[in-house]
């Protein structure tokens, strides 16, 4: 089969129009028309990674993460970025990559971070195409309890050793849960607007996080890397894709771990 059989189906499933708008999603290396066996799934394309790909005769990388969020000036080998561009080119691997249309589409990133915190009756924080899409995910715990236990069911349920939370009180009750995966800071009054006790989302800044203290917010940044949740599902999903449509294709989950933090 050839990879664009793959990212016809998939963009029938999350299409690019659900992408917040100059968002470098898409094709990011070679050619559509090239014909694949296996795909590597993975929330980042690093050195590493592409190393994986070629070790595992992976012919295609599916990435969350667009490789390329920052154009290259040149292609000088001997920046260790370019070169894993060169590595990519070499070794003819196809780079597609899904990253805030599979934030939006239904069921897609948000709704499995929904589904790993347990949360109830949910719908999308911030519509994108209709009420069925969008931005991060809004829901109830079946039960309230205090922050502190939420924070350590948080940190279980997306296997992080720490997390950084920013809160008036660490005893209040919470209930009502917005989440949204990587970079979510910035719609913290999305949450509040719809009545979250709690916003789950990463790398919030300092001086937001001053403002969310101020506006009475109860905020746990677990960090960009639980997006890595996705893998799976998107394994799977490829998975039964191939056996509806006869594809002889197999999609395997990278394993490398391609969180640059470590909580010391």
């Amino acid at each position: 089969m050839k990879a664009a059989d793959l990212i016809s189906t998939f963009e029938d499933f999350a299409p690019q129009s659900l992408a917040v708008s100059g968002d470098p999603i898409g094709i990011q290396i070679g050619d559509v028309n090239r014909e694949i066996k296996r795909v590597l799934v993975t929330l980042d394309v690093r050195p590493e990674v592409v190393q994986e790909a070629v070790e595992q005769k992976c012919d295609m990388i599916f990435s969350h993460h667009p490789v390329m969020f920052r154009s290259a000036r040149n292609l000088d080998f001997r920046n260790s970025q370019n070169k894993m561009y060169g590595d990519i080119i070499s070794n003819n691997i196809f780079v597609y990559s899904a990253h805030t249309n599979l934030d939006s589409a239904n069921p897609g990133m948000n709704d499995w971070l929904a589904h790993a915190l347990k949360l109830t009756d949910v719908k999308p924080l911030l519509s994108v195409e209709g009420p069925e899409h969008g931005m991060g995910r809004i829901g109830d715990l079946v039960q309230a309890q205090p922050l502190k236990d939420f924070v350590s069911d948080a940190k279980s349920a997306f296997g992080v050793s720490g997390v950084r939370v920013t809160s008036n009180d660490v005893n209040q009750q919470v209930k009502r849960v917005a989440v949204l995966g990587g970079d979510g800071g910035k719609f913290y009054p999305e949450a509040i607007e719809q009545g979250a006790d709690v916003y789950v989302t990463g790398d919030v800044y300092y001086h937001t996080a001053h403002e969310m203290l101020t506006d009475g917010l109860s905020v746990v940044d677990p960090g960009h890397n639980i997006e890595k949740i996705c893998i799976p599902y998107l394994v799977q999903m490829f998975t039964e894709w191939s056996k509806e449509n006869n594809w002889n294709l197999e999609a395997i989950p990278s394993q490398i771990n391609t969180d640059p933090f470590t909580f010391m």
